[in-house]
């Protein structure tokens, strides 16, 4: 048993509780939270958490681990050219790389905050090896809560799209391929450290008839579906000219909307189309720095919010957010929500929520994780705010989410650390440096 002590607790429950008190932890979930000291408990672990704050573990609903070995890259080109410079970089990965990646980019996620992350993975080189066994077994031993995503692509250069012809694949191949991962990996039970989703990559690169199938295929899977939308104007100029119309109608008439869905970027929506993703209960996994960096707009997170649509916070690819820090996220996406809508457009406790209940909600998991509830799973934060820079702000959110990241003294995943002051348990972060860098090299 654990028991964090003094710290101040943000539950993100439903009554949204915050107060100076304790949380209790036995095996893989939380017993207690509640104001004040905590009861003796015998034989109990016991943190001082004076001057710290507790939040639920932070839900990465985007990113492309692959990418954290091909960063620095085009970095001053638009989307398309950005992916023109990378495709043919990515058409050379390998298991071992995926895997050196994946490592790298979860221990950058545990390091700042994220317990749960969910990986969209869609580049398949002929020959290449088990790409998707490597991120999980790579998730496994970095200790995160894992969603990986099958993804795919079908429409190559010769077909009219973006990737080149060596890493899209057979539509039959694919949906076997995903078939059979949705089999071997993804487990429904309640405390699952994996899960599936399908996801085809793109409107641009990926057919009408696989996007049709891939949804039939999850929906008779019992998984959920994820893909990337309305990230560019040039994304839905394109929808426009190929298929006269939208890529959310495109999206919709091809089966893709519903509380099973949730797109990435989301950027490009009218208020139709806002209202519909509310009504459809169509989730959006927000990616600030990486849109930012990419110049490709700024979501209208506030607007999706009020239309009921769920918002989750992403890093999206390593190479298009060479940061990879998911509380980072926190603070790009008050900052660029206020730009574009007004100081009271998003507070600290909305970009709070969308990184913890917001993610749960977009994975399906809002009943076991994203806040901190008797009975929920053991998946959080302790920050410390005893720092130069938070000391004496008045507000622990506001240090968190406004000020630079905060140490993180404690990540608990399942009730396992897996980050103490700092440093990551799992693994020898030098060594995987060192790994990063030989990849690296390797592949450009």
């Amino acid at each position: 048993m654990l028991v964090i002590e003094g710290a101040y607790v943000a539950t993100l429950d439903p009554a949204r509780r915050e107060f100076v008190g304790h949380v209790v932890v036995d095996g893989n979930k939380i017993v207690a939270v509640s104001p004040g000291a905590a009861p003796g408990y015998d034989d109990a672990q016991v943190i001082d958490g004076s001057g710290c704050l507790v939040t639920p573990g932070f839900v990465n609903t985007h990113q492309h681990l692959y990418q954290w070995v091909t960063r620095g890259l085009a970095v001053d080109d638009t989307l398309f050219g950005w992916l023109q410079t990378l495709y043919p970089v990515w058409s050379r990965i390998t298991e071992e790389s995926v895997y050196v990646a994946a490592q790298a980019a979860l221990a950058q996620l545990a390091l700042t905050g994220c317990t749960t992350a969910a990986d969209h993975h869609y580049v398949f080189p002929h020959g290449a090896g088990d790409l998707l066994a490597a991120e999980i077994t790579a998730a496994a031993e970095v200790g995160l809560r894992f969603h990986p995503t099958r993804g795919s692509m079908d429409r190559g250069q010769k077909d009219g799209g973006l990737p080149p012809d060596s890493v899209v694949e057979d539509r039959d191949d694919i949906l076997a391929a995903t078939s059979s991962a949705i089999d071997r990996w993804h487990d429904p039970s309640f405390d699952s450290m994996l899960r599936i989703a399908v996801a085809p990559c793109s409107p641009f690169s990926v057919s009408g008839e696989l996007m049709r199938e891939s949804a039939v295929l999850a929906r008779s899977k019992g998984v959920r579906l994820h893909t990337h939308l309305a990230e560019t104007t040039d994304e839905t100029a394109w929808c426009l000219e190929t298929h006269g119309c939208t890529p959310l109608e495109y999206a919709a008439d091809l089966g893709w909307t519903g509380s099973d869905v949730w797109f990435a970027h989301g950027i490009h929506f009218d208020d139709a189309e806002i209202k519909a993703l509310g009504t459809t209960r169509t989730g959006i996994a927000h990616c600030p720095s990486s849109n930012a960096r990419l110049g490709a707009g700024i979501a209208r997170t506030a607007d999706l919010r009020a239309a009921g649509a769920p918002v989750g916070l992403g890093v999206d690819g390593a190479a298009s957010n060479e940061a990879g820090s998911l509380v980072e996220e926190l603070r790009n996406a008050l900052l660029l929500a206020r730009a574009r809508n007004g100081p009271q457009s998003l507070t600290v406790r909305d970009t709070l929520e969308m990184a913890t209940l917001g993610g749960a909600h977009l994975l399906g998991r809002s009943d076991e994780i994203g806040s901190l509830e008797p009975g929920k799973l053991a998946d959080l934060a302790l920050w410390n705010l005893n720092t130069l820079q938070h000391a004496g702000i008045p507000d622990p959110i506001a240090a968190l989410v406004l000020s630079t990241p905060p140490p993180l003294a404690l990540l608990l995943v399942n009730g396992r650390p897996v980050v103490e002051q700092d440093t990551v348990l799992t693994l020898d972060q030098h060594t995987l440096a060192h790994q990063v860098a030989t990849t690296q090299a390797a592949l450009a």
